[in-house]
């Protein structure tokens, strides 16, 4: 009987220890943009709580302006803010949903609706700014 005792105790221990942690978040906020596509763009928006997703083509000079910038705002932005990248050539379906006519065009989903749309090419601190009012 005292070695179930000590089992017991021992559990009960780890349990104690588990309860007192500190909570964590429930997810991993990349440092970096994801990928998104037509497939998992409502997905995407769901999963993070604040979600900017730069809808972009190869062939748009603006847009390759813009991409190094939003690598840095993801990475200084870790734990606030998740980047997407939606290549609008290669995903029309979602392009269309959202009406996006001009590129690049950066939708700000927040708790998994759409609550902004941000287009043309704008320079890392007017960015920011204006990306600090979601949080």
């Amino acid at each position: 009987m005292d070695e179930l005792e000590e089992i017991k105790k021992r559990k009960m221990e780890k349990m104690m220890r588990e309860m007192n942690k500190p909570d964590e978040p429930a997810i991993e906020l990349p440092g970096k943009p994801i990928i998104v596509t037509d497939s998992s763009v409502d997905a995407a928006a769901g999963q993070y709580p604040l979600l900017i997703l730069d809808c972009w083509a190869e062939w748009c000079g603006p847009c390759r302006m813009i991409a190094p910038i939003i690598e840095e705002l993801a990475a200084e932005m870790k734990g606030k803010v998740v980047f997407g990248k939606l290549d609008v050539d290669k995903n029309p379906q979602t392009a269309n949903k959202y009406r996006i006519s001009a590129i690049p065009t950066l939708m700000v989903f927040k708790n998994g609706k759409l609550i902004d749309k941000l287009v043309g090419a704008y320079p890392k601190p007017s960015l920011m700014a204006k990306i600090q009012k979601y949080l």
